[in-house]
């Protein structure tokens, strides 16, 4: 897999992300998770404060984890953003989260588009799919 074409954001483990032992506390994965998605939407524009205010919201729907090696006070790890598919109303996303010996966690993520007022499903905003769909395009091309 080409994760060139990945969005990757950096993050520090600090005192405040571990248990005890120093080794990160396994909830602090998610956090690292939701801040890539994050940084991977402002990236094309879109922030959570306009869009709630446009009464979209994203929501996590399910998520399955893998944890093949535990992370530790003051790695810096690689969060990347990877999207497999854009349905109408959710996106699923590829994460994996790297230390600097390329060791990993996976994370299979399914985004739920709700509407801020009702929590209900609503499609995906015109323009948060289309910036999404060419971005995937062009990855593809890349890859090939």
């Amino acid at each position: 897999m080409d994760t060139s074409a990945q969005f990757k954001l950096n993050v520090r483990v600090y005192y405040e992300d571990t248990d005890a032992g120093g080794v990160v506390y396994h909830a602090r994965y998610l956090h690292f998770l939701e801040r890539a998605r994050t940084e991977w939407l402002r990236q094309f524009g879109f922030n959570q404060i306009e869009l709630k205010e446009q009464s979209t919201v994203f929501v996590v729907r399910d998520m399955a984890l893998k944890f093949v090696k535990p992370a530790r006070l003051d790695d810096l790890l690689t969060v990347t953003v990877d999207v497999t598919a854009v349905k109408n109303a959710s996106l699923h996303i590829n994460q994996t989260i790297f230390d600097e010996q390329g060791q990993k966690l996976l994370a299979q993520v399914t985004i739920a588009c709700l509407d801020a007022r009702q929590f209900k499903p609503k499609p995906l905003p015109s323009d948060v799919r289309q910036i999404i769909q060419i971005k995937e395009e062009r990855k593809e091309s890349i890859s090939d």
